[in-house]
């Protein structure tokens, strides 16, 4: 019988699921939302003692369980040091949430050899390279009935020109949409499900060095600058978190190797 109630098509209760850059923004977003909703959930950022701090904020705010797994994971071997780690604890994988990213401005006339190689190795290398490490793992989890799940945080800015001069950010995020395409074309086979979000202003610290206040994420009149955007307002965790347990769902079941855009309308309009 066709099971359509709301409750088990969304449902992603009991899963394991590592978020990267969870300490803070989008990745921080994601990770409530799935605590909320029964997800075992690991999150990943460069600072052991910010990463410490998130998890047992939001296992206070939400419940369950959420462990901190600090490592940098645009280089190899923390790569390989938050994959063993993890192991250590989960023989399988249900979600891998691959959100830590990085950007750089400057000027086209100014733009540093280090700032290009910083974007591209944390939104592109390190990506691939964590997915490589933990396909074993979310191999364990997947099934031919509820594959394993890989949601892959792009931009709005790897679709349509950049606000800012971040030169590497939009070409990064680019490469990851179509290493999106590429992934859910390979791994639909070996129960992988690979998808992409694409999203565009939230009220994050990236996005506030952009509108000049410098990180000062509170601070920021977000609501000013929401009215400039064609949804009249920025990005929620209810948007951002509603969609990444769509695409981990039964319901995104069926959605392979997409990049959706978040983004309230700026792409389209």
């Amino acid at each position: 019988m066709t099971n359509l109630k709301a409750a088990d098509l969304f449902s992603v209760a009991g899963k394991v699921a590592l978020v990267t850059g969870g300490s803070r923004g989008i990745g921080e977003m994601i990770a409530a939302g799935f605590l909320a909703n029964g997800v075992k959930v690991y999150i990943s950022s460069r600072k052991a003692d910010v990463c410490a701090a998130t998890a047992a904020r939001l296992t206070q705010e939400y419940g369950g369980t959420c462990i901190p797994l600090p490592g940098d994971l645009s280089a190899l071997d923390g790569i390989d040091s938050v994959v063993s780690r993890l192991r250590e604890t989960e023989s399988s994988l249900d979600i891998l949430v691959n959100n830590a990213g990085a950007s750089w401005g400057n000027s086209i006339d100014e733009f540093p050899e280090v700032g290009w190689d910083k974007v591209m190795d944390t939104n592109v290398k390190g990506v691939f390279f964590l997915t490589q490490r933990l396909l074993p793992l979310l191999e364990a989890a997947g099934n031919a009935e509820d594959p394993a799940r890989i949601v892959n945080i792009g931009s709005v800015d790897g679709i349509k020109t950049p606000s800012f001069d971040t030169w590497s950010y939009g070409p990064s995020k680019a490469a990851l949409h179509a290493m999106t395409r590429q992934m859910g074309a390979r791994l639909i086979g070996r129960n992988i499900l690979v998808n992409a979000i694409a999203p565009g202003p939230f009220p994050t610290w990236m996005l506030s060095t952009g509108v000049g206040t410098g990180g000062d994420v509170e601070g920021t009149d977000w609501a000013a600058l929401g009215k400039t955007m064609a949804r009249g307002r920025i990005g929620t965790a209810e948007d951002i978190a509603g969609l990444t347990i769509f695409l981990c769902s039964r319901a995104g079941a069926f959605t392979v190797g997409d990049t959706i855009t978040c983004d309230g309308g700026i792409v389209a309009s």
